[in-house]
């Protein structure tokens, strides 16, 4: 995740009133009044400024990724002197969590990171807290308007898919006749459709490779054990896995080694440390997991700081924070798993 220390970059002003006034700016080494507006505009570093006070409100943290969530969101606040971070109890409860941020909201935060548990069905309180001036920094889970928040950061849902796709694709585009299983996450989540999309997308460019079976587990350790058995039982051969998420891939490993197979590669999703250290020692059938970052929770407090600091982000011309980040999911694989060891989530 990039830090804000470096200066933003200039912007330039293209007026001319007469053809002297233009040869003057050309011949001048004078920074320009533009120029130096620009420069002046303060961006948010790790420099303390102005007290901010953050309401985040999160699920409850009942799996690996969202306890990251939390720990991130954490973590990030206790760095700033400027910050005092009001964290409310997770809850996957919609009207629980409604309350939740109505408490915040009560107590006049300078501005709120919400990772909703149903992005529809707090979008409502998303528009209470924009119309009642507090800022929203929505995360992940994306509110219904964007009326309902000032800026939006998270995953890559399709391009997790599509990489991972890419990934397979290259390991076997050699091979004749590849066959491929996906075991996806819960069938009824837009980004679990989202993730086979990308992946479908991207094998569409390898026509020697097939998908021949999907089984959608419930992102949990014992939902994909079970799939997976039911996928190893039906196929009797297959060359590549790619399974959506890490903690369910738990599941998964323990159902491959049960069956005693391990003709294929394998690859995860989400970014867990188990698979960090299960592709580093390189002596099962995991080699590569697709992230789905979890600092996205600090990147979150980063732009709700500088948001509640009137200040925008270095290394971007403009004076305002983006209205959306998607974060990119990279490959991790032996060949990079040690610069993202220390991301992994338990």
């Amino acid at each position: 995740m990039p830090e804000f220390t470096s200066r933003r970059g200039l912007l330039f002003g293209t007026a001319a009133v007469s053809a002297g006034a233009l040869l003057t700016a050309c011949t001048s080494n004078e920074p320009s009044k533009e120029e130096s507006t620009a420069n002046d505009q303060p961006v948010a570093d790790d420099k303390p400024g102005k007290e901010v006070t953050i309401g985040f409100a999160g699920p409850q943290a009942d799996h690996g990724w969202l306890n990251a969530i939390n720990d991130n969101a954490k973590k990030r606040a206790e760095r700033y002197q400027d910050v005092t971070l009001e964290i409310t109890e997770g809850s996957n409860d919609t009207a629980a969590q409604i309350g939740q941020i109505e408490t915040l909201i009560n107590k006049k935060v300078d501005v709120l990171v919400v990772l909703p548990a149903d992005g529809k069905a707090l979008t409502q309180v998303g528009l209470k807290a924009m119309r009642a001036g507090i800022p929203v920094v929505n995360l992940d889970r994306i509110f219904n308007t964007p009326q309902a928040y000032r800026c939006w950061i998270g995953g890559d849902n399709y391009g997790m898919g599509l990489n991972a796709g890419h990934y397979i694709g290259e390991k076997l585009k050699d091979k004749k006749n590849a066959r491929v299983v996906e075991l996806a996450g819960i069938d009824n989540l837009e980004l679990t459709k989202q993730r086979t999309q990308g992946f479908d997308d991207a094998l569409k460019n390898y026509p020697n490779i097939r998908k021949v079976a999907r089984q959608a587990a419930e992102f949990t350790v014992e939902s994909g054990q079970a799939k997976m058995a039911q996928l190893l039982q039906a196929q009797s051969k297959i060359d590549a896995l790619w399974n959506h998420d890490d903690d369910q891939g738990v599941g998964a490993l323990r159902a491959i080694e049960q069956a005693g197979r391990d003709e294929f590669l394998m690859v995860g999703g989400a970014g867990a440390l188990s698979a960090f250290q299960a592709i580093k020692a390189d002596n099962g059938v995991l080699k590569a997991t697709v992230l789905y970052p979890p600092t996205m929770a600090a990147s979150a407090i980063d732009l709700a700081r500088a948001l509640g600091q009137s200040k925008g982000v270095s290394g971007l011309a403009e004076f305002e924070i983006p209205a959306s980040l998607t974060l990119y999911s990279a490959v991790v694989d032996k060949d990079n798993v040690d610069q993202y060891m220390s991301t992994g989530f338990k």
